[in-house]
Parts: C-alpha cells; structure tokens; sequence
C-alpha cells in the first residue's frame, strides 16, 4: 500500500488502512535513532521546508532532526524571521515557497485551517503539525505509535484524555484516531473545557 493523498492534513480524514501504513513505515525506520550514525538515504535529493508561524521546540526540532536522519535537505522558516513580519500573506508565501520546488511544506499555524489553504494553493505535499485549535496529526500519530510500542495494539484499549479538551488540538486529533483504530476513548476535565459536540 501506500498513500494516495499528497498532503496529511488530519487524523479525521485518514482512513485506517492509511494510519496503519504510516505507523508501520515509521516503526521500520525506529532503529534508525540508536545507530552510531543516524543516516539514511530515503529522502535523499528530497527538500523539505519547516513554515513555523508559532514557537515550537518539539515539533519543530523533531520534523528537522527526521529530516535530516532520512537524508533530506531542510529548511527551517520562522514566521518572526520571515517576510511575515514586513506583511506578507500565507498565500504570499505559499507562492513564493512553491516557485522554489520544494517536495514537502510542513506547517505549523495558530490558524484552523491554514495547512488546508496551502494544500490547496501549491503542488507540494503538506504536512500539518497542529493548526489552531484544529488538529495535530502527526503528534496523534507519534501517540499512537508509542500506544502500539507499549501495549502491542490499540484495539480494545481503552484510553483515558484528561485535561483541556476543547482547546487541544492534540486532543481532537487523538479522539479521531484511536477511535478509529478500535479503542475506547474516555474524556475527562472540567466542564468547561470538555467540547459540547463530543
């Protein structure tokens, strides 16, 4: 199998087969990280722009360290360092990033709905990590992974999210995705953080 989209954009819109087949890609790259050198050729001759228009030690670091592990060129680009600061638009800079030919975009945005623009904008592949109060499928993903990692499964679980749930992006993605991979998803929080249409 392999992907028939050219962006991932939210756990909601993965089917399983999908979310299977990109957990099962990212557990044979995991010895990867324990090697004396930490290299492979996967995505060699590949680029890959990091477009952060919030701080992110984590994600950020993490897209570029994989990145760089799979041999490809990345470039980081911080919105407080960028054309944003003299007004340039995302489409602006959707354009601009697009007329350099890079393979994939991942963005990172305090604005719902700004990974899905750009994929609708550019050739590129898009990669959400986190939009707004949206969704952050690729952490719901990395969640998942270690799920399976320590419990050998996901189906049948049942998984407990406490906290504030109605503005976690992390949150909402998780719910769609275990879910979907046959666990039981239980919420927990003050009421006033607990979203009204779950």
């Amino acid at each position: 199998m392999k992907l028939e989209r050219k962006d991932i954009l939210g756990i909601k819109n993965l089917s399983v087969d999908e979310i299977n087949f990109i957990l099962e890609t990212a557990e044979s790259f995991l010895e990867i990280s324990t090697r004396a050198i930490k290299k492979v050729p996967t995505l060699r001759g590949k680029t890959i722009i990091n477009l952060f228009y919030e701080a992110s030690t984590r994600t950020r670091t993490s897209f570029e360290i994989a990145g760089k592990r799979l041999s490809a060129d990345t470039i980081n680009i911080s919105s407080s360092t960028s054309s944003v600061v003299k007004g340039e638009t995302l489409i602006d800079t959707a354009r601009n990033l697009e007329a350099m030919n890079p393979d994939v975009i991942v963005i990172r945005h305090s604005a719902a709905g700004a990974p899905h623009l750009l994929a609708s904008l550019v050739k590129q592949s898009i990669i959400n990590a986190g939009d707004g109060a949206h969704e952050h499928p690729t952490q719901a993903l990395l969640d998942m992974m270690t799920i399976k990692e320590h419990k050998g499964k996901i189906s049948g679980l049942r998984v407990a999210i406490i906290g504030d749930i109605e503005h976690s992006r992390v949150a909402r993605s998780n719910i769609y995705g275990l879910s979907k991979m046959g666990a039981s998803v239980v919420l927990a929080g003050p009421a006033t953080m607990l979203p009204r249409d779950i």
